[in-house]
């Protein structure tokens, strides 16, 4: 039975402009960057070598740690460059450029197990790794190390389908289009975790998907259910949806796995179904490309790596107005200032606003109304914590728990005084870890200066 989770908003969920226009492919881009931090954890370490000829789905970049995950060409053709470019973080990051030679040839070497049904979950980790697998749905996290810590410890397996931000419907069409590789890559995570069912959640507002799903679970005899979730954002929050399907609570501080559970979006599943039944690595994803300020708003299956601008090209570019770019959702979405960074493997959506929908202004005031204490589905007080990183009251600001926000926005959204609030959370953890950093630094030094004078 569904549980309700404390909090959330209903904003207007925008998603007609895409949410029945099928997947198209775009046009094939002159070159593409792929950055060598495409995922949470180390960095990789680049592969190849200037003038070096690659192929689709060749490794270009080694994975140097467990919490890590290598990345792949996109595109075959010829690496151009080896060097820092701009990211869609925001800084420049070491990534290999490829110019395309537009025979998409394939990488000879890749190929699928010869018995993919006999593997066993840890040699399905490690073909997920070597695909370069990670959370798709924006977070990502190296699957393989989800997969790994879970091991023996989960009862609950969910994918999420929620797809909760407003505008984005790649996840809609994905399961509209590929409901069978989706559901092969659900068999594969019921076997890794030894569930006898896996749990699909999905919000009402895609009843056609969720419909779909159960017809093709009923022709299969798939291992899975359908839970259709009332819409509510953020609905697909990794706890939020622990608590809607199951009515356990993750602790602070803890993740799923603490409760029995594991959490998968659709895409991740998708491509866990690719690597392990056609040896292929992650190299394209689809984006939902619309917004007030996109003239013909599309979803696009685009290879890794392909410029924000080649995108907004595809759909006719973007309207005069425009005062906003931003690559992911609406709520938790990045601004971009240079359209030449590359989409990555959590990207999915690029959306564009016209000047109508700007509502920034110049002088946000609190007005201690409490709104934002009463969307918060973490429990947390953002009107306090905002005030303690305006002051600079670090210990105050962690002891409001200050890391266990998710940055959802529903606290931004609900504002009356507009303050940017997710802004300064953002800040604030950066200053709370750099404060840490240097504390660790200074005691190591402290602790290293007697051994040297002893020396």
């Amino acid at each position: 039975m569904p549980q309700a989770f404390f909090g959330g908003i209903h904003p207007n969920d925008q998603k007609s402009a895409t949410n029945k226009k099928p997947i198209e492919t775009l046009p094939p881009p002159a070159r593409v960057v792929i950055p060598m931090s495409l995922h949470i954890g180390a960095p990789c370490t680049p592969c190849v070598a200037v003038g070096d000829q690659v192929t689709v789905g060749q490794k270009v970049g080694d994975a140097p740690a467990f919490v890590s995950a290598p990345v792949h060409a996109s595109i075959s053709g010829t690496v151009s460059a080896v060097e820092p470019r701009i990211h869609f973080s925001g800084v420049p990051v070491m990534s290999v450029v490829i110019e395309n030679d537009f025979n998409d040839t394939p990488c000879p070497t890749l190929a699928p197990p010869r018995n993919p049904d006999g593997l066993t979950p840890e040699q399905i980790s490690a073909l997920v790794k070597e695909a370069g697998i990670v959370g798709m749905g924006g977070a990502t996290f190296p699957t393989h190390v989800k997969i790994s810590s879970g091991l023996n410890k989960v009862d609950t397996v969910i994918v999420n389908a929620s797809e909760c931000e407003p505008y984005i419907t790649s996840d809609h069409r994905i399961l509209l289009e590929h409901p069978e590789e989706v559901l092969g890559g659900v068999k594969l995570l019921a076997r890794i975790f030894g569930v006898d069912r896996v749990h699909i959640a999905i919000e009402a507002n895609k009843a056609n998907a969720a419909e779909m799903l159960r017809l093709k679970i009923e022709e299969e005899k798939a291992p899975a259910v359908v839970d259709v979730l009332r819409t509510r954002y953020p609905q697909g929050a990794e706890k939020q949806l622990c608590q809607s399907i199951t009515g356990r609570q993750v602790p602070p501080g803890a993740l799923p796995a603490s409760i029995g559970c594991a959490v998968f979006n659709i895409v991740t599943t998708m491509a866990i179904y690719r690597a392990i039944h056609e040896g292929k690595p992650v190299t394209h994803r689809v984006v939902t490309v619309s917004g007030s300020g996109v003239h013909e708003p599309k979803n696009l299956y685009c290879p890794i790596g392909t410029p924000i601008s080649d995108l907004l090209d595809a759909c006719g570019g973007v309207k005069q107005g425009t005062f906003k770019i931003l690559m992911g959702g609406p709520m938790m979405g990045h601004s971009q200032y240079d359209m030449a960074a590359p989409i990555g493997k959590g990207t999915n959506a690029i959306l564009a606003f016209a000047d109508k929908e700007e509502r920034t202004v110049d002088y946000p005031a609190c007005i201690r109304c409490g709104k934002c204490i009463s969307v918060c589905p973490m429990h947390l007080q953002p009107v306090f914590m905002y005030q303690y990183e305006e002051a600079g009251m670090l210990p105050e600001l962690e002891a409001a728990h200050l890391l266990d926000c998710i940055e959802c926005g529903a606290c931004s959204y609900i504002c009356p005084g507009r303050l940017h609030l997710v802004q300064a959370f953002r800040a604030g953890k950066q200053k709370i870890n750099n404060a840490k950093a240097a504390a660790k630094a200074a005691a190591e030094t402290a602790q290293a200066a007697p051994e040297k004078k002893e020396g």
